[in-house]
């Protein structure tokens, strides 16, 4: 069998449909019993022998011309799943009925097909040397094609992140500015043991004395719980003084989880910006962290190894993670969960 490149297509006659399309998912039906095959089908097809040459070319020489654009990565990624037992398309109009922006590739659960609407998959395929939008995922899956050729996959999702942990705050707390925290003196027992604020000084125990971090106490007095000297704006000014404007998307992401009901307190030891706590009944019978949080800005473009990185971390201590997408405005805050894949 043999093929003719049309624009990005190659068309093959002859029996190409029930050949490819019908027994096997490749390509899509024209007219009669031809077929339309992305250049990744037929190179897939050509390295398996299903497919002799196209305009001539054999495999080699195909290979060889069809660089650029990402060719390499996505044929090698189309390869594995096929090895996989998936069948693929291409995410685009005239293979799929609604292609995704920002997705290259449909896996079809194993034992479907083109020809039927389920889908396992929206996939989107890049080198470890490229970056990748923070916009481009949620929606997808994503395969990473390291310089070795070896293919790692990653699940991500836009979450709506709840928890349970609804305590009232006690109000008329006051509190005093010192360097980058705030000390309260007389702080009311429950407000760490049940609401999980803070950290007793001087040991576990809480004995009236607890220190804040810079974002608890912007937050509480935010909502009129606690008093300090200069008020709101002065933790601020002293947050962005020792973070700069990082400092107000953490506390942005900081309230958006407390108005969720979830209890985020510092990730530091973990690398990450925050770990929260679904449910909360006191701090006693506190059980283990759910989600690391890294706070970043919503047009952050990710780099493929630290992405690894930081989803492989996670793992470690069996923590879920969750990259939280501030915009300009620090009023939405997008979540956005990274895991790995085993196709």
């Amino acid at each position: 069998m043999d093929g003719r490149l049309r624009d990005d297509e190659v068309l093959v006659g002859g029996d190409a449909r029930q050949r490819y399309y019908d027994s096997r998912g490749y390509g899509r039906p024209l007219d009669g019993n031809e077929v339309a095959l992305s250049r990744v089908e037929a190179a897939h097809l050509m390295l398996r022998g299903d497919l002799d040459s196209i305009d001539g070319k054999g495999f080699r020489e195909f290979l060889r011309d069809s660089t650029g654009d990402g060719f390499a990565a996505r044929f090698l990624v189309y390869a594995d799943l096929r090895e996989r037992g998936f069948y693929l398309s291409p995410d685009r109009s005239g293979w799929v009925y609604d292609p995704l922006p920002g997705s290259d590739l449909v896996v079809y659960p194993r034992g479907s097909g083109p020809w039927d609407d389920e889908v396992q998959y929206r996939l989107r395929v890049v080198s470890e040397r490229e970056t990748i939008p923070a916009a481009h995922l949620g929606d997808v899956a994503l395969a990473v094609v390291d310089e070795e050729s070896e293919i790692t996959y990653f699940e991500t999702d836009r979450l709506d992140v709840r928890g349970t942990t609804n305590h009232d705050v006690p109000s008329d707390i006051t509190g005093s500015l010192v360097a980058d925290r705030v000390l309260l003196w007389d702080a009311p027992d429950e407000l760490h043991r049940r609401s999980f604020y803070g950290q007793p000084i001087g040991g576990r125990e809480p004995t009236g004395a607890l220190q804040l971090s810079l974002v608890e106490a912007a937050h509480l007095v935010a909502d009129e719980k606690l008093a300090v000297e200069g008020g709101y704006e002065e933790i601020v000014a002293r947050g962005r003084e020792v973070e700069g404007e990082r400092f107000d998307r953490r506390l942005a992401v900081y309230r958006a989880l407390r108005e969720r009901n979830v209890v985020p307190k510092t990730g530091f030891k973990f690398g990450a910006d925050f770990r929260t706590y679904a449910d909360v009944e006191s701090v006693e019978n506190l059980g283990h962290s759910e989600f690391l949080v890294r706070v970043l800005r919503d047009d952050h473009e990710f780099v493929p190894r630290d992405l690894a990185l930081d989803v492989r971390l996670a793992h470690g201590v069996r923590k879920r993670m969750v990259f939280a997408l501030v915009d300009d405005t620090k009023r939405t805050t997008t979540f956005l969960s990274v895991t790995r894949l085993t196709p």
